[in-house]
């Protein structure tokens, strides 16, 4: 109980030294949000959204599940995604995992997780797909590591597949999707590159909901 005492204190110390750094600070805070980034990262407590991208209350919409998942049967993400796009005008969407991720390692291990079965599937899928890729890999840790890697790269597909997203882009040219890992060892973000573009040519054949030829203006 004393630890749960202590976050009040924390928020009272924090309240005082905003107020100090700037008297208007709430004032600004209750003002509508305009944040340009959505982060979609893992629930993993070693992990802030706001704090390893260096920015501020106001600036990132954030979503987080184990293994920054995206399902598309899962509400949750699902409703974030179109929020952030619809409403907010999002210029970037980033999926973010990290290293040493209990989620995909969970997902690497034979073992029946009950209620979390169906949630890891989706990171089992991501290892079925690439499984020629990972078996080759002949340390465990480096395999681990690639799985994390990969994980984020289908999840960023899972998002180009949305209809929001597709609809937005095609309008404005934006969002662009994003896929990150974090180093949990070196505080580094690294940027996987994903060619949202590319992967958005690629799949249109088959998961196109605008009715619309996405490159034709391009």
């Amino acid at each position: 109980m004393d630890s749960y005492a202590t976050i009040f204190e924390n928020n009272k110390k924090w309240v005082e030294k905003k107020l100090s750094e700037d008297k208007d600070f709430f004032k600004k805070l209750n003002k509508n949000q305009q944040p340009d980034f959505l982060y979609i990262g893992c629930s993993d407590s070693r992990v802030t959204a706001e704090e390893l991208m260096g920015l501020g209350p106001g600036e990132v919409f954030v979503h987080r599940n184990i293994g920054n998942v995206i399902n598309t049967l899962d509400m949750s993400s699902t409703a974030v995604i179109q929020y952030a796009v619809e409403h907010l005008q999002v210029k970037h969407i980033i999926v973010c995992g990290h290293y040493n991720c209990g989620g995909v390692k969970s997902a690497m291990t034979a073992k029946d997780y009950g209620l979390l079965n169906p949630w890891l599937r989706t990171i089992r899928d991501v290892y079925r797909l690439h499984q020629e890729e990972l078996d080759a890999i002949t340390t465990e840790k480096q395999k681990y590591r690639r799985l994390v890697e990969l994980n984020v790269q289908e999840q960023c597909i899972n998002v180009i597949k949305m209809a929001c997203v597709q609809e937005s882009y095609l309008e404005h040219k934006y969002p662009i999707v994003h896929g990150w890992v974090f180093d949990l060892k070196s505080g580094k973000l690294i940027d996987l590159d994903i060619n949202f573009e590319k992967i958005l040519k690629d799949i249109q054949k088959i998961y196109n909901l605008t009715g619309t030829d996405w490159f034709k203006y391009h």
